[in-house]
């Protein structure tokens, strides 16, 4: 088992790594809107999940994969009204290679920020 930390996403916010590469496989921590100065992006539900987007696709790159290898991703939102937003910047990271995903509302997040991604990926 590897651990891996990141210098091209934002620091972790808590006592765990980015990810952890097991065998093949990267499972992620949870990403959320935080720039590399470890700021809030904007408050925007588009410009957060865009941002989260970057950070994840930082920290599967530096475990050896990328969007194209992720298995699956489970979306934590604050609102699901947002989901549409969300689904529609979700759409540009992720064009022809379409992981499995899960959504789920749940009542906060860390740092009080709309959206959070993980995922599990393949290394290439």
């Amino acid at each position: 088992m590897k651990r891996v930390f990141s210098e091209h996403a934002p620091e972790a916010i808590g006592p765990y790594c980015h990810a952890v590469v097991v065998n093949n496989m990267v499972y992620t921590s949870g990403q959320i809107p935080l720039t590399l100065e470890g700021e809030i992006v904007s408050e925007d539900v588009r410009e957060q999940t865009e941002q989260v987007l970057i950070n994840l696709q930082a920290v599967l790159k530096d475990s050896g994969a990328s969007l194209d290898s992720v298995v699956k991703t489970t979306i934590f939102i604050s609102d699901m009204n947002d989901f549409p937003i969300i689904n529609e910047a979700y759409g540009t990271f992720f064009t022809e290679h379409l992981p499995a995903r899960s959504c789920v509302e749940v009542s906060r997040l860390p740092k009080d920020v709309k959206v959070e991604i993980e995922a599990v990926a393949l290394i290439h």
